[in-house]
């Protein structure tokens, strides 16, 4: 019997692999190892290979697919239905076996190396972040034990640490003096490197065109430029401009029930990153506009019926679905078209 159908359930060293043939009776229930497995589907026919969406994913879907194997990435909450009995690695290797032939489950687009380089970065400066602001947090939190109290804010901070370093007349102790020169220095170090990050999310920036191009929409800058191609590429894997704002978790959540539709706030599903870069530029747009804005306009009666915060998820929905026409089509942002957006 030849396998037809595989899924694998990936690990970090041991993987499952679960094969069926054409009439879906089993083949093959194995455990593989991780530098086993190129080799083990080297020399077998080309057939459908389906994986979850996690950790490893992305690099097993594109060396299997040049073995010539068609596969297809799912996420797990696609896939956890499908699990039988209890949670193992061989019931999970067989969900997703049975799961990646269903007709209706929704695929995630396989990354290109280019692709995760790019968003390696975004998460790399996102980590430094939340460590400034955690070093930040703490070097406040100490100075307050001696009855010092910084102002809020980064800029504050940098600026009053280097004073209360160089005062003889604070009554530090030595000890803590010696500490607190310590995490000043980590938290500039944690600076220099994010400012190196963004050098490089600048550099890539000019030399994509697709990024320069959907940057021209109001609300999106260079972070969000070069997130957006990192993560949906040219966007071809939606079908329009309200999946991917449905993906993104910025279309109401609904919990209707015999006939009567009860529409809630945002679903807030898919990447909460790409989310929150969309409502911050949408957000930066209201205000920068906040003089110009008339009640008559789709923005400023939003503004005016309900509050910036909603009218900042609204736009971000709205651009959304502008971000998918412009990366589809090839087409450049035309402010004539939204003429009665901020009028």
């Amino acid at each position: 019997m030849t396998m037809v159908t595989v899924g694998i359930d990936l690990a970090k060293n041991v993987y499952q692999v679960h094969t069926v043939d054409s009439h879906e009776k089993i083949v093959l229930k194995q455990k593989i190892k991780r530098n086993q497995l190129a080799s083990f589907f080297a020399n077998k026919p080309p057939c459908l290979i389906g994986m979850e969406a996690c950790s490893g994913a992305h690099y097993w879907a594109r060396l299997l697919q040049s073995q010539g194997h068609s596969v297809k990435l799912m996420a797990p909450q696609f896939v956890k239905p499908y699990v039988k009995t209890n949670k193992n690695d061989a019931a999970d290797a067989e969900a997703i076996c049975e799961a990646v032939t269903r007709p209706n489950i929704r695929f995630v687009s396989i990354k290109s190396p280019e692709q995760q380089s790019l968003l390696s970065v975004h998460r790399a400066r996102m980590g430094l972040i939340k460590s400034q602001t955690a070093q930040i947090n703490q070097i406040r939190g100490l100075l307050t034990e001696f009855g010092i109290v910084i102002p809020v804010g980064k800029i504050a901070v940098f600026k009053h640490i280097p004073l209360i370093l160089e005062d003889a007349d604070n009554n530090l102790p030595g000890t803590f003096r010696a500490v607190l020169a310590q995490l000043y220095q980590h938290l500039v170090e944690l600076r220099e490197h994010t400012e190196t990050l963004e050098k490089i999310l600048k550099e890539h920036y000019k030399q994509c065109a697709l990024s320069k191009r959907i940057a021209t929409l109001p609300g999106i800058g260079l972070l969000t430029a070069t997130a957006i191609v990192g993560t949906i590429g040219d966007g071809s894997e939606f079908k329009n401009g309200r999946q991917l704002s449905s993906w993104l978790g910025l279309v109401p959540k609904q919990h209707s029930s015999g006939g009567r539709n009860v529409l809630l706030g945002i679903s807030k599903r898919g990447d909460a990153y790409l989310r929150t870069l969309l409502i911050h530029g949408a957000r930066a747009v209201i205000h920068a506009r906040k003089n110009t804005l008339s009640d008559e306009g789709w923005l400023g009666s939003l503004i005016h019926r309900r509050n910036t915060n909603v009218a900042a998820v609204a736009l971000a929905n709205k651009n959304a679905r502008i971000l998918w026409a412009m990366l589809t089509r090839g087409e450049e942002y035309q402010a004539n078209r939204d003429c009665n957006l901020y009028a």
